[in-house]
């Protein structure tokens, strides 16, 4: 998969990095920790929050986060520093009960494996966890799946939302770019929120505005939230943002979607 990025985007996502902040709370052991092993024997580290007071036979929505550069490895717990740790508030986990997923990209490679670095799709070990394992084990609600990603996953975001829309029911890029050109009425039905830095200094918050303005013209919904004096780090707010859950569970992917 290639997302025609410019060469500016690509190189701010590879070497820069949020600022790290302080967790809402110390338990990372509220995620659940695991590796999904495709038929090809690659792995892909991950963790799962659990909703809270989960009742089996109750669909639940599922949220996936997408980290950036600074966090790929494999000791799956460093993508828990920018920013899942905030979805443990415990105002936001009784009153939107969910599912997220927090995969660890390796290594030398992008989400998308491509443009970073040689070989490698991360992404496509994600979405099959999302489709066919995780189903099998948690009453997940296919039609409220959602995709999150930061930086290096934001740009994912918007790539695989581009290019394979129907998946997700909506998406909230962070500090992110994106390639206007590849936005389609298609993927544009599906709606976004999208938030930036006014003074982000490893991807412009140019790069923002244009992606939205991109997905308006094809006719779709792209909420926009631009911060003042975030610099790299706008996740520090937007994922403790009061509207931004009940917005996001309200969307819903259509009885018939496309796989």
């Amino acid at each position: 998969m290639r997302y025609a990025l410019t060469l500016l985007a690509v190189l701010v996502s590879l070497l820069g990095s949020p600022t790290r902040t302080a967790a809402v709370t110390n338990e990372p052991a509220l995620f659940l920790a695991a590796i999904h092993t495709n038929s090809s024997g690659s792995r892909l580290p991950y963790r799962l929050l659990v909703p809270k007071d989960y009742a089996p036979g109750r669909l639940y929505p599922l949220v996936v986060f997408l980290h950036g550069a600074i966090a790929r490895g494999d000791d799956n717990e460093e993508p828990l520093n920018w920013g899942p740790k905030l979805f443990l508030d415990p105002a936001a986990r009784e009153q939107h009960p969910c599912f997220l997923l927090v995969p660890q990209c390796p290594k030398g490679v992008a989400w998308s494996g491509s443009f970073f670095a040689r070989g490698g799709n991360p992404i496509d070990q994600v979405i099959e966890l999302v489709r066919d394992r995780l189903p099998k084990q948690y009453g997940i609600d296919t039609r409220r799946r959602y995709l999150t990603g930061v930086s290096m996953g934001g740009i994912a975001l918007w790539g695989y939302m581009s290019e394979h829309p129907g998946f997700f029911a909506a998406g909230v890029p962070v500090c992110a770019a994106g390639t206007p050109s590849s936005v389609t009425r298609e993927a544009a039905r599906y709606p976004m929120w999208v938030f930036h830095s006014d003074d982000d200094h490893l991807i412009a918050v140019q790069s923002a505005r244009d992606m939205v303005k991109a997905w308006q013209e094809k006719g779709g919904t792209a909420k926009y939230t631009e911060y003042t004096g975030l610099r790299h780090s706008s996740w520090k707010k937007a994922y403790l943002e009061p509207g931004l859950f009940p917005w996001l569970f309200e969307q819903r992917l259509p009885e018939l979607q496309p796989r």
